[in-house]
């Protein structure tokens, strides 16, 4: 960590505080008092606003030297290639739905699979196609349209269908080899990629399987679906964006691959090319919220990672590791390692930058307590994921409430993956070495 602590740094963090009381204050009042869409009565990007006035206000520098800071925030790689894929994931759904592609998949789906399995199902394919494309953000781009309208037409919970992607989502982008995050938590370890992956997969499977159970239970009774006749060709876009996913294609590849396909083939229709150029800036306009909060949430976090407030949080938690210690080093430097990883996501809103910026403190705790690098590296990947499953204001929330209409709250409530991984994972901490 470069930035220098100072006894001002510990008030960069509020900020942050601010914003979250803001977001998730008003959203709880509205929705105690039973108005609809509660979340959305007051925007995530308006609420935000405060919270970086007070971050200019704490910044101890000019006002020129402020503003330098929140824009390096925002034009970090991470934030530029998330809000990238809002763009194309958006307009892929748009297009798709235009073009009659989400009819057609809804009913081939509903012609194979039973009701009482669609839910374990979708979990399962969110969690081939992150696995197999290595980001959480494009598979929920890809499959929250067929999803939701899965959902609606076979008169399952939709809240419960938005975890399920959800919880899929994170789970493939947990083992991934191509993750941003396996890439960061390895090279911070120093382990390979593989021994990573075989770490990571004895708390995942374990965790997943317990998810399917819990999602087969909560399935409707099975009942008769009415099933209306669609055109195959329709299907193809999302079959090929899956195929291009499980080759292991680049996201964006994946995503303006399938805008293409699907407006081409919607084109050999009554689909018009107007029509086709309207709904990918309809797509692109159904991300304007998340697209800024993403710009805006960059800012801030880089005001409080210059501030020192990142470290000064770090260092709190190497002060616990150390009395902890006195009972068994071992597990208290791994608790150490995931509350760090879990405290700092909560301040990034983003599992990759967290990793980065935890992973040389990672690697002293792990050295510390001689633990090997590939379990300090899964356990900064396990635990940022599922900080960031759990995030109502993470990105992967906010996307899946544009696409399922539902509070961010209502989807990470229902995100049983991440929950169950939880106390799995603290198993494996306290009970197996790597």
């Amino acid at each position: 960590m470069d930035n220098h602590i100072t006894k001002f740094s510990k008030f960069t963090i509020l900020p942050l505080l601010l914003f979250v009381i803001i977001f998730l204050g008003s959203g709880i009042y509205f929705k105690s008092i039973g108005v609809d869409y509660a979340f959305y009565q007051v925007p995530a990007p308006i609420a935000i606003i405060p919270a970086i006035v007070l971050a200019f206000l704490l910044n101890r520098g000019s006002v020129s030297s402020g503003v330098e800071t929140f824009v390096k925030g925002i034009g970090h790689n991470n934030i530029i290639t998330m809000c990238l894929i809002y763009l194309l994931a958006g307009a892929f759904s748009s297009v798709a739905s235009a073009s009659g592609g989400v009819d057609a998949v809804v009913n081939a789906g509903l012609s194979l699979i039973p009701s009482s399995f669609l839910l374990p199902g979708i979990f399962i394919i969110s969690g081939v196609v992150a696995t197999a494309m290595g980001t959480s953000m494009g598979t929920i781009g890809a499959i929250a349209p067929i999803a939701y309208a899965v959902s609606v037409k076979a008169g399952i919970d939709v809240t419960v269908m938005a975890g399920a992607v959800l919880s899929g989502a994170m789970f493939g982008d947990n083992l991934s080899i191509i993750s941003d995050t396996t890439i960061a938590a390895t090279r911070s370890q120093g382990c390979n990629m593989r021994d990573k992956f075989k770490e990571n997969f004895n708390m995942s499977l374990i965790a997943a399987i317990v998810t399917i159970l819990v999602l087969i239970f909560l399935a409707p009774t099975p009942q008769a679906l009415e099933v209306k006749s669609y055109d195959s060709l329709l299907v193809i876009p999302y079959f090929f964006i899956l195929v291009l996913a499980i080759l292991g294609v680049n996201v964006f590849v994946v995503l303006f691959s399938g805008i293409l396909l699907a407006g081409g083939i919607g084109m050999l229709g009554d689909y018009t090319f107007l029509a086709f150029t309207k709904d990918i800036y309809k797509g692109f306009s159904s991300m304007q919220e998340i697209f800024l909060l993403s710009l805006l949430i960059g800012g801030l976090s880089e005001f409080i990672k210059v501030g020192g407030g990142l470290e000064v949080i770090s260092l709190g938690i190497q002060k616990i590791t150390k009395k902890v210690g006195k009972w068994n080093q071992y597990i208290a430097d791994q608790l150490g390692i995931s509350l760090l990883v879990s405290l700092t996501n909560l301040c990034v809103a983003n599992n990759t930058v967290s990793i980065i910026v935890v992973g040389p403190i990672a690697k002293k705790l792990a050295i510390a307590g001689e633990i090997s690098g590939k379990r300090s590296a899964s356990l900064l990947d396990i635990f940022s994921c599922i900080t960031q499953g759990l995030l109502p204001y993470g990105a992967q929330a906010l996307l899946l409430g544009a696409s399922f209409k539902l509070t961010p709250v209502d989807i990470v409530t229902n995100s049983y993956y991440c929950l169950i991984l939880i106390f799995v994972s603290l198993l494996f901490v306290f009970f197996r070495k790597s």
